[in-house]
């Protein structure tokens, strides 16, 4: 009767959950009790609500009454383990009143790393367990029944036994604790109402840090015994980052502490429950001799990511998972504002055009969906949780803000806020809310870019005086899309105090720009540059006729325009080049001006397309793959004189960041001076590990330049690597390592790191570095190696995020049709709703590499120039 449905019948709301629970850590079990006080809302024998890999005890299930205390048992309980529900049918149609459900239930510590799962680690060389919950987006029911939907908020009193010498945390604050023998049960204060995806259970050996922030909220870092000094700078961004939150969203933060907890086996980055949230790692924890600048910037935008949704998702939640981009969007753009606030010598909103890349990326497919997204089973959900939801959504949002402006924006969120608090939301009411803000309309402009998927390019051209203006659907295959969006244009021409704005409705539009024509006239004067989308604010990409890119590589060399715009022509370029709308050689001539650059993000952009591009040519056009990686080295080389080896006393952050990316390229692509010095500079760190020689950012780039040298004969620098990898206690080490031991040109080393990746030497989470550093040499023996494996990954990983990244890791870098024909029929006898869609732009990707490999052979002259540029 209840089969197949998407969202559960509406027969009965909860109220409140009184739920205890008695992990045996050991056995690797759990007991629970649970008393539901809920309200029956319509004439019904039934109650229907979810439970997945529970054993219930029938004869515990009864309805008491509140108001006469009359007992009703069911007369059949059934689980359906396919759509995880739990189905209660009574004798009798229910009163409609408020009622009280018990039940009883045993569950699994599961190693999935969902709902109540078990998290190992090592105390005095002996291996224990923990016991933690990951319930979003819908395995609360993994740990007791419930009404698993975001829509159901309920408020939590729960009780916790475990043995005594745990540390036993959840939501709340612990309010009673009695020991009895080797245990003890702890009670915590009832939460405030909230969705069931953000309750939260932590039971271990852990120690803790603390600070109170302005506001008297109580903080603290929680981690592995003896770690603790590594959770001093996640403690500070969150003690600073809290009141900061509470002022922008004109809000206190509305619990009495926030605990923050690093937990060794987790699957996503961290989990943002309410006061207690759980992190990877390598995104809380920070070594200052051992970590990079790198991992210190992760820490700060995940720890600012996760507390703004605190607000954002916990405080103010989502009606259900279409509108997850809500939560996900708002914390991403969020977490950036908080960053820029904490750290503004980091320039981090010229860095967040990495994440409107990562959106561009994913969203220039067929096989891309729209911001908002129907979900038809909860199944599906885990793959929404990607660079559309996430990175798009932030996107749009620094869109709407630069449109309606930030202060009337931030009135909009303090109103909106408000208006929600403990309630759930739609994205129209946001834009209810910021429409009446800003007197201009929100959803106009807005349901264009989360209704459809996919974005648009706009072609521009100047005729006179006027910058005629076309906008098309961008689409990575360079085929015709039929999206039409409502873009807010912002251009400047000839310098930044020369601006316009406009909205574009129409496919067709132009925009005034009285005297640009008499300027080009005026003997010896260099004709006005035209830079559309200034600092890159809006969601979409540009296309200019060949006169105004020309002037804009000649903007570019003169050091006229900003990093955001030098940043999104590259990439732009890039973009159609690779959807074959342009040749090669445009964007080469372009990369070309870009020898002087020292911008961090810049370069990272430049390095990134180097990485890609390469890979292409080697595929296209061999005979020139050493060309191009010469060609990119000569580019480099500025920058790389610039900030050689050593830290300088005082230097940036970004600094410190881009010397380990260069240095990084330039082993990559076989530069000699730099793989013999990474190599000397690594010898060092073997012998002595505090060495001054090869600090954290750069280490990286000498594991690169070791591997290089790897083959089946000569296995010494693989085997150095797995020594350091086994004496070090600091993920971001091990991850480091992970992403290098798999770049041998040595297919058989490759084999053998991939085989290392599923050992039980590497936490489930971390395996996935190893796929994504593979050398082109052993791309085959990766898809190889995962058709040969899938069950046992499958088996492994289960469904969810880390599976879907497997695919993506090893199939999409191909680049034939052939390729993408075999994708297919691998996974055609392996298909299900969890990975579909991933698979889809997989192959969807590996096709568009195949079509720009074919474009490229096409292309004449092409061989000769960039040997003429590698010279």
């Amino acid at each position: 009767m209840f089969k197949g449905l998407p969202r559960l019948p509406k027969f009965a709301v909860p109220r409140r959950y009184d739920l205890e629970l008695r992990p045996d850590l050991n056995a690797c079990k759990f007991d629970g009790k649970l008393a539901v006080t809920l309200d029956v809302l319509q004439d019904t024998k039934y109650l229907v609500l979810n439970a997945a890999d529970l054993v219930i005890a029938n004869s515990s299930v009864c309805l008491r009454s509140t108001a006469s205390s009359k007992v009703v048992n069911p007369s059949n309980v059934s689980v359906d383990a396919e759509d995880e529900i739990l189905v209660l049918e009574f004798e009798e149609t229910l009163p409609q009143e408020e009622t009280i459900l018990d039940i009883e239930f045993q569950g699994t510590l599961n190693d999935q790393m969902k709902g109540f799962y078990r998290s190992a680690y090592v105390i005095n060389g002996e291996k224990r367990n923990m016991a933690v919950t990951q319930f979003e987006p819908a395995d609360a029911r993994r740990c007791f029944p419930c009404w698993d939907e975001p829509s159901y908020k309920a408020t939590f009193k729960i009780t916790v036994q475990a043995p005594v010498d745990r540390v036993v945390l959840s939501n709340m604050p612990a309010i009673e604790e009695k020991s009895d023998g080797h245990l003890r049960t702890v009670s915590f204060q009832e939460s405030p109402i909230m969705s069931t995806y953000l309750v939260a259970i932590v039971v271990g050996e852990l120690e803790f840090i603390e600070q109170t922030t302005t506001a008297g909220n109580k903080v603290r870092v929680y981690c592995e015994v003896g770690k603790t000094k590594q959770g001093m700078f996640a403690l500070d961004v969150a003690v600073r980052t809290l009141p900061y939150y509470a002022e922008y969203f004109g809000t206190p933060y509305p619990l009495p502490k926030l605990d923050m907890v690093a937990i060794p086996d987790f699957s996503a980055g961290a989990m943002e429950n309410y006061g207690l949230v759980t992190y990877r790692e390598t995104a809380l924890l920070y070594d200052e001799q051992h970590s990079a600048a790198a991992n210190k910037q992760r820490v700060a935008i995940v720890v600012t990511h996760e507390l703004a949704h605190q607000w954002f998702g916990n405080l103010v939640t989502m009606e259900w998972w279409t509108h997850l981009w809500l939560n996900e969007g708002f914390a991403t753009w969020v977490s950036y504002l908080a960053a820029d606030y904490l750290f503004p010598e980091w320039k981090i909103w010229t860095q967040f055009m990495d994440q409107t890349v990562d959106a561009f990326r994913l969203d220039g497919l067929v096989g891309s969906h729209p911001i908002e997204v129907e979900v038809g089973h909860a199944r599906e959900i885990d793959e929404i949780f990607d660079a559309i939801s996430y990175e798009k959504g932030a996107s749009i949002i620094r869109m709407l803000e630069s449109y309606i402006g930030a202060s009337v924006f931030q009135k909009g969120l303090n109103a909106y806020v408000k208006r929600y608090a403990w309630k759930n939301a739609r994205t129209e009411d946001l834009w209810a809310v910021l429409s009446e803000e800003s007197e201009e309309s929100v959803n106009e402009l807005m349901d264009s870019w989360t209704k459809q998927k996919g974005y648009p390019v706009v072609f521009a051209k100047l005729k006179g005086d006027k910058l005629e203006l076309e906008q098309s659907q961008y689409l990575s295959s360079g085929k015709l899309g039929h999206g039409h969006w409502v873009i807010p244009v912002t251009l400047c021409y000839g310098s930044y105090s020369a601006r316009k704005n406009a909205l574009l409705r129409e496919k067709l539009g132009s925009v005034s720009l009285p005297g640009i024509a008499d300027s080009q006239k005026d003997v010896g004067s260099q004709p006005s540059w035209i830079k559309i989308n200034v600092g890159q604010t809006a969601f979409y990409r540009v296309q200019y006729d060949d006169e105004l890119a020309k002037r804009l590589r000649s903007a570019i060399e003169a050091g006229f325009l900003d990093a955001t715009d030098r940043f999104g022509i590259l990439d732009d370029t890039y973009a159609l080049c690779s959807a074959c709308k342009q040749p090669l050689s445009a964007l080469l001539s372009l990369m070309d001006v870009y020898r002087q650059e020292l911008d961090y993000s810049v370069l990272s952009c430049l390095i990134d397309i180097a990485y890609k591009v390469s890979s292409v040519v080697s595929d296209a056009i061999p005979q020139s793959a050493a060309d191009f990686k010469s060609f990119t080295i000569n580019l480099l080389q500025f920058a790389a004189e610039k900030l050689g080896w050593d830290p300088i006393p005082g230097e940036s952050h970004l600094n410190a960041m881009l010397r380990g990316q260069i240095l990084e390229v330039l082993a990559q692509f076989g530069h000699e001076e730099t793989k013999v010095e990474a190599r000397r500079r690594f010898n060092s760190f073997l012998n002595d590990r505090s060495t001054t020689l090869l600090p954290a950012d750069i280490r990286k780039a000498a594991y690169i330049a070791v591997m290089q040298n790897v083959t089946s004969s000569d296995k010494s620098g693989y085997e150095s690597l797995l020594r350091i990898f086994r004496e070090t206690d600091l993920s971001q080490e091990k991850v480091r390592i992970l992403g290098s031991i798999a770049l041998s040109p040595d297919s058989s080393v490759v084999r053998e790191a991939l085989d290392f990746s599923l050992s039980s030497e590497v936490r489930n989470q971390d395996a996935l570095f190893v796929l994504r550093g593979i050398s082109k040499e052993g791309r085959e023996t990766a898809w190889l190696w995962l058709k040969e494996k899938w069950e046992f990954i499958l088996k492994k990983l289960g469904t969810g995020s880390l599976i879907t990244r497997f695919i993506t890791s090893v199939a999409s870098p191909f680049s034939s049709e052939k390729k993408a024909d075999e994708i297919e029929e691998f996974f055609s006898t392996r298909m299900q709703p969890s990975i579909e869609r991933t698979v889809n732009q997989t192959i969807e990707q590996v096709q568009i590499r195949a079509q720009w490999v074919k474009h490229m052979q096409q292309q004449d002259g092409l061989v000769e120039l960039l040997r003429e540029l590698a010279d």
